[in-house]
């Protein structure tokens, strides 16, 4: 192994909460990047040298050596840099499906997210760019609001407001000036959902991802009889049982593509060597954490 990230997800499996949970003893981490040292003889998809990454979620990823079956693991790109390749099979990933497969956008619509300084939120930002779509993104109050203002509009963010300012009666002039999004992507649940929501075009969909306020999603009768708002969910393990492995490979070269071409950057990370995986598995589950942690090998 040469890196593994700290996600949300991964905390959460070790709390027992979670979709997929391994048989125990496990090794934590469901993603990262290694490098292939040797093969067996009737291994014909990697060789030695070759950068690899989880095909699915329970494989183990925070330790320094492992034995996988070549079926576990899918190739990539050794000349990308080496955080893109451990952060590229769970958050782009789940950011690019959930761009592609709900609505279909085209250059100039708006979607709104919340969570939008996450891992998943800076992909949507990234590839929503790529594609010509304008993105509304939702964050936090805190003291250094303007400095995360610059950075998500420098990944590529329109607009960037407060969950406060999201409540106030001046967005309706907002969106005279801005298309109402048909999308909303919502990681965090509770009053932010609900505002998500407030917002969206008639007929749009909101996709829900993740909870972190672990309040339910609200939705008010009537925006959903008059609005005929859709509300769906997305699980990127999921995704991969409904398709083949090769179509994940597909996904994982057009992320590549979009690496290559300056058009995808890994979140913002702090490096932590293995040995001090305590402090950073500690790091990671403070709040207004802007940087993913990264064990090194």
């Amino acid at each position: 192994m040469l890196a593994a990230p700290v996600n949300p997800s991964d905390i959460n499996m070790i709390q027992g909460n979670y979709g997929l949970l391994p048989k125990l003893p496990a090794v934590g981490g469901n993603e990262g990047v290694g490098q292939v040292v040797a093969v067996g003889s009737s291994v014909t998809r990697v060789k030695p040298g070759d950068w690899v990454i989880p095909a699915n979620a329970g494989l183990g990823t925070w330790r320094t050596e492992a034995v996988f079956s070549e079926e576990a693991l899918i190739s990539v790109p050794s000349d990308i840099p080496l955080q893109s390749a451990a952060t590229l099979g769970v958050n782009p990933c789940t950011a690019y499906r959930m761009l592609m497969d709900f609505e279909r956008l085209r250059p100039g619509d708006s979607v709104i997210q919340n969570a939008s300084n996450s891992g998943v939120g800076q992909a949507v930002i990234q590839i929503a760019a790529a594609l010509g779509l304008r993105t509304i993104n939702v964050v936090r109050d805190r003291p250094d609001i303007q400095k995360l203002t610059d950075r998500l509009k420098n990944l590529g963010a329109h607009h960037v407001v407060t969950e406060e300012e999201l409540r106030k009666h001046e967005m309706k002039n907002f969106f005279k000036d801005v298309p109402q999004p048909q999308l909303a992507l919502n990681c965090v649940g509770g009053k932010s959902s609900t505002e998500l929501l407030r917002h969206l075009a008639p007929g749009g969909t909101m996709v829900t991802y993740g909870g972190m306020a672990k309040q339910p999603v609200i939705a008010s009768v009537s925006l959903l009889i008059f609005k005929d708002l859709k509300l769906r969910g997305f699980w990127l393990s999921q995704w991969k049982k409904d398709h083949s492995p090769d179509q994940f490979k597909e996904l994982i070269l057009t992320l590549c593509d979009l690496i290559h071409r300056g058009q995808l950057t890994a979140p913002a990370c702090s490096e932590a060597p293995l040995q001090d995986y305590q402090r950073a598995l500690e790091a990671s589950m403070q709040p207004f954490v802007s940087s993913k942690q990264i064990l090194i090998m």
